[in-house]
Parts: C-alpha cells; sequence; structure tokens
C-alpha cells in the first residue's frame, strides 16, 4: 500500500472515529438535559397542582364550617326581602316581560367562634342569602273590534337558588382575607404536605426521596422537613394561598438530594449500551489499525526475507554454475584431482541450499503444529558440547573461541535431542554472525530450583532495546546499513522460541549496543 494512502486512511479512520464518540458524548449530555427539562416540569406541575388542591381544601373547610353553624342554628332572628322588578313591552309582538328578582336575607343574630380572632371579641354574625328569580311573558289579546280585553301569560320561568358565582367568590374572597391573620402551621400540616408531594410525584414517575418547607416572604417557617436546606440552584418552589389580586406571601418549596443519581439512572441503561458498542468500535478500530500496521510491517519483512532468500541462493547457485563449466572443461575433467575438488563444492553449496529450505519449512511446519517433536530424558551438558562441534570450526576459522562453564549439578531435561541441539546451533550461530571481530563466546549453565538455565554470551554488536524486544520474531532481522552483510532469513531465534516454549521453558535476551548480548533459556529439570 502507497505510504500516504495508508497514512489518509488512517487519519480518515481516526478523524470518524473521534467524531463519532463526539456525537455519543452530545447525545449522552443532551439526553440528561432533555431529562432534568422534564424532570423540572414535572416537579413544577405538581407543586401546583398541590398548592391548588390546599387552597381549595382551606376554602371548602370554611364553607363546611359554615354551613354547619347555620345548620346548627335554631329560629330565625329576623327576615328581610328585597324585591326587584322590571317590565318592558315589545309594541310590535303585543308581548309584556315582567322580570322580578327577590333576595330573602335570613339573619339568625348569634355570635359564634367562627372566625376565633384570639382577640376576644364576639362579634361573627351568621346570615343566609336565597335568591328568586322570575321571568314571566304576557301577551294582549284584542276582539273583533280591536278592544283589549286581558292579557295571557305565555311563558314563565321562575329559579329559585343560593349565592350565585360573584356572591360564592366574594366569600371566598371574605374567607382569604381572614386566613392570612392564621399562622402557617394551623392552615396547613407537615403529614397533608407530605402525602400530596409523594401523590403527585409518584404518579409523575419520580420516585425519588425529597425534602421540603413552608417560606414566608423568604424566611423559614415550622412547617418543613427536618433535613430541607434552602439552595436557590437545587429548589423547585411555587406560591402558595395566592389571594384575589395574585399575592401570596408564602412559598411552598422542595429539593432532591439524589436528583443527580435519578436523572442518570433514568438514561443509564441507553448509556452504557451505547458505552458498550463505542468501546467494542474503539476497540474493532484499534485492531484495524493495529493489523495495517502488522500488515505493512510483515510485507516489509517479506520483502527483506525474499531479497535476502535472493541473494543466498544467487551465490550457491553462481558457484554450482562455475564448478559444472570448469568440470566440463577438457583439460580440467582430466585432473581428477580438480574435478573432485568442484564436485564437493557442488555438494557444499547444494547441502547449503537445502539446509536453508529446511530452515523455512521446519519453522513452517512449527507454526502450524504439523512438526513432530518427540521427548526424552537429555543431558544439556552432552547437548551443548555436541552443538559447539558443529559450529567450532567456523569459529576457530575467524580467530575466536568458545569457552564453556557448565556449572548446574543437575542438567537431565524432557526435550528432543535433534531440535533442541539446533536451537543451542542457532544461537551459537547468532552470536558467531554478529560479532564483528574474532567471536569470543561463553556457555554458562546454573541452576534455578527446579530450572536449568542457558546463558550464552557473546561480546559482538550488541542490539538496541527496541530490537531486542523485537529479536525473536518471525522474518525480523536488525538492519546494519547493508541488508546482506550478516547472512540468515531472521528464522533462526524465531525457531529458537517456538522449540523452548513447546518444551515449557522460556527464551530471553540482554544486550547493550556496542557491548554483546546474552540468550537465556530456562528448562523444567527432570
Amino acid at each position: 500500500m502507497n505510504k500516504k494512502l495508508f497514512v489518509l486512511l488512517i487519519v480518515l479512520m481516526s478523524l470518524s472515529l473521534i467524531g463519532l464518540i463526539f456525537v455519543q458524548s452530545f447525545w449522552i449530555k443532551k439526553s440528561i438535559d432533555n431529562s432534568e427539562e422534564q424532570f423540572s416540569s414535572s416537579v413544577s406541575e405538581a407543586l401546583n397542582s398541590i398548592t391548588n388542591k390546599i387552597s381549595e381544601r382551606e376554602t371548602k373547610d370554611y364553607f363546611d364550617r359554615y354551613l354547619n353553624a347555620k345548620d346548627s342554628i335554631g329560629e330565625l332572628k329576623g327576615t328581610q326581602l328585597f324585591n326587584f322588578f322590571f317590565i318592558d313591552r315589545d309594541v310590535n309582538s303585543n308581548e309584556i316581560m315582567l322580570y322580578e328578582h327577590g333576595i330573602l336575607e335570613e339573619d339568625y343574630g348569634i355570635s359564634s367562634t367562627f372566625f376565633d380572632n384570639g382577640d376576644g371579641v364576639d362579634t361573627t354574625i351568621i346570615k343566609n342569602l336565597t335568591s328568586r328569580r322570575k321571568t314571566t311573558i304576557w301577551k294582549e289579546d284584542f276582539d273583533l273590534e280591536g278592544n283589549r280585553f286581558r292579557l295571557n301569560p305565555i311563558q314563565r320561568i321562575e329559579k329559585i337558588g343560593g349565592l350565585n358565582k360573584m356572591e360564592k367568590a366574594a366569600m371566598e374572597e371574605m374567607f382569604m382575607v381572614h386566613a392570612k391573620r392564621v399562622p402557617i402551621h394551623k392552615r396547613v400540616s407537615k403529614q397533608e404536605i407530605e402525602l400530596l408531594l409523594q401523590r403527585e410525584l409518584e404518579n409523575r414517575g419520580i420516585d425519588i426521596a425529597f425534602e421540603y418547607g413552608v417560606y414566608s416572604n423568604g424566611l423559614p417557617t415550622k412547617v418543613k422537613s427536618s433535613k430541607f436546606k434552602y439552595a436557590e440552584t437545587n429548589v423547585y418552589k411555587a406560591p402558595m394561598f395566592v389571594d384575589f389580586e395574585g399575592i401570596s406571601n408564602f412559598d411552598l418549596l422542595i429539593s432532591f438530594p439524589k436528583k443527580k443519581r435519578f436523572l442518570v439512572q433514568s438514561i443509564l441503561g441507553l448509556a452504557l449500551l451505547s458505552l458498550l458498542f463505542t468501546i467494542i468500535i474503539v476497540v474493532a478500530y484499534a485492531g484495524a489499525i493495529y493489523q495495517l500496521i502488522r500488515q505493512k510491517q510483515i510485507s516489509e519483512i517479506k520483502t527483506d526475507f525474499i531479497n535476502n532468500m535472493t541473494h543466498e541462493f544467487k551465490t550457491p547457485i553462481a558457484t554450482i554454475n562455475l564448478a559444472v563449466e570448469a568440470i566440463r572443461n577438457p583439460k580440467i575433467i582430466a585432473d581428477q584431482e580438480k574435478v573432485l575438488r568442484y564436485l564437493q563444492m557442488i555438494r557444499d553449496e547444494n547441502k547449503r541450499m537445502h539446509a536453508q529450505v529446511e530452515n523455512v519449512l521446519r519453522i513452517s511446519k512449527l507454526e502450524k503444529n504439523q512438526l513432530d517433536i518427540s521427548k526424552d530424558r537429555v543431558d544439556v551438558h552432552e547437548i551443548i558440547e555436541d552443538a559447539i562441534t558443529h559450529v567450532d570450526l567456523i569459529v576457530a576459522d575467524r580467530g575466536g573461541y568458545i569457552h564453556t562453564h557448565l556449572d548446574a549439578e543437575r542438567s537431565e531435561v524432557l526435550a528432543n535431542e535433534m531440535h533442541f541441539t539446533n536451537v543451542i546451533v542457532n544461537m551459537l550461530d547468532n552470536a558467531i554472525k554478529y560479532s564483528n571481530e574474532a567471536p569470543k563466546i561463553d556457555v554458562f549453565t546454573e541452576r534455578a530450583k527446579n530450572y536449568i538455565i542457558i546463558k550464552v554470551q557473546d561480546q559482538g554488536a550488541g542490539m538496541s532495546k527496541a530490537v531486542v524486544k523485537k529479536v525473536f520474531e518471525k522474518f525480523y532481522r536488525e538492519h546494519t546499513g547493508d541488508i546482506h552483510n550478516v547472512k540468515g532469513h531472521g528464522l533462526g531465534l524465531a525457531y529458537v522460541k517456538k522449540i523452548v516454549e513447546d518444551h515449557q521453558g522460556e527464551v530471553y535476551a540482554e544486550s547493550e549496543k556496542g557491548k554483546g548480548s546474552t540468550f537465556y533459556i530456562k528448562l523444567p529439570l527432570i
């Protein structure tokens, strides 16, 4: 993939993810705001309903007391009847309308304690007013000569009742004027407010703890819950006992200590679901980015591997071709010594290519768990000595050495002799390849509880910390400026790691640039 296209793809995916997270965060915040707005609206409706019910209850109490006081009175002390008349004549229809309205005032002439003012003066007067309204329409009849001879009533409407709306309003206003002089704790009780609040809030789906208080002109009264605290930002209020002029001296206040938790819980299900999907998307995005980067790295590593493989095969093939051409020369074919020499070169180069192919196939089979590894009781010290014989000539040819320090008291493990020998050979070969000068290698063994630790230490080029983390990855090779200055395909240490892990062991490395490297293998003892 083109580098610019790769970067553009990552940028676009990142912007999309950031936008998605922003939208989800905005949606959650908007949902909380809407929930709070709906909550506030419901609480305000509940408070208005409660204050109206309390006012209606107080007015009803006054009317009930008035009616009870009237019914308990004996004989009337005096009555007055007021009659109003209105006569209208329609010349066109010969109709006369008579409207009569009478008001009967019954005075019981008593003093009572209906309005207990507490001033010791008993001046209450109980009266009953009855309204009688009658409308009659008369029509004049004439004889043949045009003389009027009588009036015939053709319609009569009569209504007898109590107070009309205006009169009832006047009485309510009278009650309100008196009620203003009564202490608030006598007008409404804590139990009444608590019951109404609980009922109204539950009807609106608000089932949380609340605290309330009644304030008079900004000052607290006795009517409040024990834990109520006034705070302008977290309190809802509604006026109580509003008079006919719209003025109120009292406010009913309510607060919700667990309001935030209630609002969050109201959208918690959807918010958690949204958060879960967002996390899944983030994880999927991170995985996709990782895989893209990983695939890009693998592509580069494989390209490097193919280049190295091509270079590694190119030299043996060229050598074989030259040897074959030389043997075909009549002068050379007659010289048996030279023919044998060239044949040995062909055999060696062929073995070299075969070993390289086997190395690739072996690591491939190992990854697919197709490599048959049978384990027997073996001596680690013997395997180390055997592995050293495979590379001893190469080290000696370069003027170096391999010293052994086999100090472990016990050295028997359960392992596959062939594969574990290859492991040690690969580690030694790695130490040789990355020694710029004469290889100086030390091999140690020591016992740590029920494990044996094999340590291969060299004084070569060493590795940086970044390289140490990746050195056991397949196809990974540290670049040293010239891609072909060190032979190999980056498969040796990957093979070592696979084999050691298959033996329930551990392998790791320590290194510092310019100061050599140390590789450790830890295996369980029998």
